[in-house]
């Protein structure tokens, strides 16, 4: 029987119970592909991070949903880091991971603050007309204004209740296989833009607080509002808060975490 230490992580937030949940486990050996997925089932968040601990080289970090492995995620970086920078590593204020997808993700501490050093994925616009009409009356009775298409569907409306009124209807967004932004100016002053993200298919319906979407999210607000540094708010039902800093093609994402969980995994 092997053992493993493991930490559910709040990210986005400094309160417990807000934020977007990550668990998080720190591995000193490769494990079988299908041996994470299991463990991500099991541990039924959106996200699993393994943090793999290389001597002489950065840690590895994966990203497995209760479905498969992904690409990109940013809150179960940002739990990462809070890991290795509280259990690993407590003298360092900066750490720079490995992945297999997105190339090496770097991230500095400052105070109770983490910033993720991320790629820029502004996309390009599409017409609406080529969307099907079902995606949007499952969004929402008002048709967006606005479409971009990166690795999600970024969508843009007029008024930011749209997005906070917004009842998908997740059944019927199973048959599109994109995953879904949906973003508008804040009448809030505290915050730039607001924005939902919608994942049907993926284990989940609604992520709670997306890091990655972001880096589609920051290059079209701030070509919008002609600023670099913006604060985004997500609206999901735990919410979540994130400051932006646009940087060339790359883009640092700040936020909060707080570690509610911890413990070991018997497998």
């Amino acid at each position: 029987m092997k053992e493993f230490r493991f930490w559910q992580v709040d990210a986005f937030t400094k309160k417990a119970f807000k934020g977007n949940p990550a668990a998080v486990l720190i591995i000193e050996e490769e494990l079988d592909d299908q041996l994470m997925q299991n463990i991500a089932i099991e541990m039924n968040l959106s996200e699993t991070a393994y943090v793999l601990l290389r001597p002489g080289k950065n840690p590895y970090l994966r990203w497995f949903t209760p479905m498969s492995e992904i690409d990109l995620c940013g809150h179960a970086t940002l739990a990462s880091a809070q890991i290795y920078f509280k259990e690993i590593d407590q003298t360092s204020d900066e750490i720079t991971f490995d992945t297999k997808f997105a190339g090496p993700l770097g991230v500095k501490k400052n105070d109770s603050f983490l910033t993720m050093d991320f790629p820029s994925r502004p996309g390009d616009e599409i017409e609406l007309e080529t969307i099907p009409d079902f995606v949007f009356n499952s969004l929402s009775s008002i048709k967006p204004i606005y479409a971009r298409k990166s690795r999600d569907l970024m969508l843009v409306y007029e008024n930011e209740k749209t997005i906070i009124n917004m009842k998908p209807n997740f059944n019927n967004l199973l048959e599109y296989k994109n995953f879904i932004i949906v973003t508008a100016k804040s009448n809030n002053p505290i915050y730039d833009f607001i924005s939902r993200f919608f994942c049907a298919g993926d284990g989940i319906s609604e992520d709670p607080v997306t890091g990655s979407a972001h880096s589609t999210l920051a290059p079209y607000w701030s070509d919008q509002l002609n600023k670099t540094n913006l604060t985004a708010y997500q609206a999901s039902k735990r919410g979540g808060e994130l400051n932006l800093e646009i940087n060339g093609d790359r883009i640092n994402i700040t936020g909060q975490a707080i570690t509610i969980i911890s413990g070991i995994m018997k497998i």
